[in-house]
Parts: structure tokens; sequence; C-alpha cells
């Protein structure tokens, strides 16, 4: 609706849009989202059923140091995966470990730390891919895991405490499960091609959509599980949209106050056309503003496409309000990250 509306509005007011020129602009972007967020749920299919999540039972502590562990996973993983890869992954298997007993704070520190995990690497984050594309290099984004480290060692206690009191890890039987290795094929397939066509192409749902083809070649795919993400899909599209439709030709003059109060509106807007502005205006430090953009938007579930990537599988976390309630943490572990970058690093435009 809100789209609808601002569209309407640009169309019947403002004289020099053109709908055509916008998307013209936009449609990579868009498509993009779309490849990943509706692939991904098939990836997340195939993970749940080929039983590696049930055979990590075995391994992982059963108290909070296990829940803890999980999300050094997610960390990890976001560092060369895409965010929204890693967040599923995290939560197909916090799904299966616990019983489908997640709780809402440890949902939003799975979200955190996908998007923690990015903000240090150029292929880890869109954000920190377009940086690269503008001619940022890697190295000038690399200090941003200063900040999203001491971020993530202040939310992942408090996530895995709340998660371990709420349900613990349950271990599984070994015998009966054995791991299904077409599954584990097609998984490996379609995270290696992400990769590579996210290094390549600047494309990862290309790779991810080339993997899922060629697998069906083979094995049976899970298509149905399409149903069940299009809505999420269908609103972080919508959202991106009207984002890029901010009538903002430029945003305050480059400080580190400034830089600040990114990572609060990225949670609100999305942070790929804050992202685009700040490259256009330059002046940054760009490992701040990497930190910033990238984990900025676990504030919020529809912040990050992490975030609605993972209310596909939890739809409790749609809820706003209880999303905030119960990841009240995110807010100052994101603080606490900023100013540790500030204090060991300084601002260097």
């Amino acid at each position: 609706t809100g789209l609808i509306l601002t569209l309407t509005y640009k169309l019947l007011f403002i004289g020099d849009f053109s709908l055509g020129h916008h998307l013209a602009e936009e449609w990579r972007i868009l498509l993009n989202l779309l490849g990943l967020l509706l692939g991904f749920s098939i990836l997340s299919k195939h993970f749940e059923e080929s039983h590696i999540p049930e055979k990590l039972s075995h391994y992982l502590p059963s108290d909070w140091r296990g829940s803890f562990l999980l999300l050094v996973l997610v960390f990890i993983m976001s560092s060369f995966l895409d965010n929204i890869a890693a967040a599923i992954i995290g939560g197909t298997i916090a799904h299966v470990l616990f019983k489908g007993k997640v709780h809402l704070a440890f949902l939003a520190a799975i979200v955190a730390a996908s998007n923690a995990g990015g903000t240090g690497s150029v292929i880890g984050d869109t954000t920190t891919t377009l940086m690269w594309i503008g001619g940022i290099s890697p190295l000038k984004v690399l200090p941003a895991y200063i900040g999203s480290f001491g971020a993530f060692a202040f939310l992942s206690f408090i996530a895995a405490f709340q998660q371990n009191k709420y349900q613990k890890i349950i271990k599984m039987d070994k015998q009966h499960l054995p791991i299904k290795g077409e599954r584990v094929f097609v998984i490996f397939l379609i995270l290696v091609l992400t990769v590579l066509a996210n290094w390549r192409f600047d494309f990862p749902a290309l790779g991810v959509w080339i993997a899922i083809l060629l697998g069906a070649l083979f094995f049976n795919m899970p298509w149905g599980e399409i149903k069940h993400s299009w809505q999420g899909t269908v609103f972080l599209m919508a959202l991106v949209m009207t984002a890029s439709l901010m009538p903002v030709e430029k945003l305050p003059a480059a400080s580190w106050i400034s830089t600040l109060s990114l990572g609060f509106i990225s949670a609100i807007f999305d942070n790929i056309p804050l992202t685009k502005l700040c490259l256009d205006q330059g002046g940054y430090d760009w490992g701040i503003l990497a930190y910033a953009v990238g984990y900025g938007g676990s504030m919020i579930w529809f912040g990050s496409s992490a975030g609605v990537a993972l209310s596909n599988i939890f739809p409790e976390m749609r809820s706003t309000i209880k999303y905030l309630k119960h990841g009240w943490f995110i807010i100052p572990s994101y603080v606490i990250g900023f100013f540790l970058m500030l204090f060991i690093l300084g601002w260097n435009p």
C-alpha cells in the first residue's frame, strides 16, 4: 500500500519522475533480492532434510554454550556467504535443534550475527559489495570487524542464556539419521555458485538459481517452499523500492555523528539506497560506515534482508513491538560496537 501510494504521488505530482527510468536503475537489485529469498527458501528445506542439524546436536554442548557456538557459526558463514544465506541456515539449524522452540531474542541474535559477520567483508553483504564496486578498497572496509566483534560479544551471551533458559538443545538419535548425500551436494552447489556469482558478476542470485536448476536435473526439488516465502519476498521488494524513491538528493555532511545516525535510519529504510547516497557524497570513513549501515538494520526485523528471510521460517518475528522488546540488546550492542571502532581507530575519512 505504501509503495502504491508513493508511486501514485510521484506520477501525479512530480513532473520529471519516470517509472521506467527508475526501474531501469533498480531492476538489478530487485531481481537479485527476488532470486535470493525464493532460492534460499529451497536451500533451507534441503538443509533441514539433510540431517546435518540433527548431527550437529551431538557436537554442540546442550547448555548455553551450544547456542553461543551456533551464533558464532552464523557470524563466520556470513563473512563469505550472503547474510541471507547465513541467517537462513542458522535459523534452520535452530529450528531443528530446539524442536521449533526458538526464543525471539535468539532469532534477533541470528539476524544480528548474520549482519555483523558481513560488515567487514566485501562479499558478505550487499552494502559492502556496493562499496567495492564503487572503488573502495576491501582493506578500507575490513576494520568494520572491530565494531562487529564488539557488538557480537555483547549480544551473543545474552541471547544464548535466554535461549538456554527457554529451550535447551535436544540431542537426536545418532543411529537413525544418516546424512543424505544428495541434499548435501545440492547445498554445496548452491553455496559455491552463490559465492562465485557474487564475486564475478555481483549477482549472487544467478549462482543460486543455476545451482538449483542443475540440481533439479538429478534430484527432487522442494518447489513448494516458494509458496511459504513469497509474502516476505514481496514485502522486502516493496520496502526496497519505496526506500529508493526517497526524495533525498544528499545526506548531512559526513561525520562520525551522521554515520552513527545512519545505522538507526537503516533499521527503518533499506540500507542499499543509503549506501549509494554515501558513495556519491564521499567523505566517509568507509570501515565505520560499513559497520553502521550493515549492522544497524538488525535493530528491526525488516531493517535487513536477513531478518525478512528469517521471518519466512518464523512468522512470529513480524511483530515489530515483540522484536524490539525481546531483541532490545541489539540497540546497545550497535552503540558499543560503533564507539569501540571510534575509540580504537578514530574517524579517518
